[in-house]
């Protein structure tokens, strides 16, 4: 039995083909070939397919999409999460 602790991360797109029925039906859903998902992996997701594929898996955001630029084309949800109250820290005022 391997006892190896991993600490890698499944990939939004891994997790929203696994949760379409594979990466062939995701393709299909958002009418682009399976090879072309695979790229997204390697290249980006272009902007116009992330909400399509956070419609189908709401767990995949567009946020963990496009970690490294999703508030250029969504400042809306920048706005929304500072906007957020901060957590209470030891108690009581």
């Amino acid at each position: 039995m391997d006892n190896t602790i991993t600490s890698e991360v499944e990939h939004p797109l891994d997790e929203a083909a696994r949760l379409r029925g594979g990466r062939a039906a995701l393709a299909r859903e958002l009418g682009v070939t399976p090879a072309a998902v695979g790229n997204w992996k390697v290249r980006g997701v272009p902007f116009e397919y992330c909400p399509k594929i956070w419609v189908l898996v709401p767990t995949v955001t567009r946020q963990r999409l496009r970690p490294n630029d999703w508030w250029e084309m969504w400042p809306e949800l920048a706005d929304a999460q500072t906007s957020a109250p901060a957590p209470l820290v030891g108690g009581s005022a």
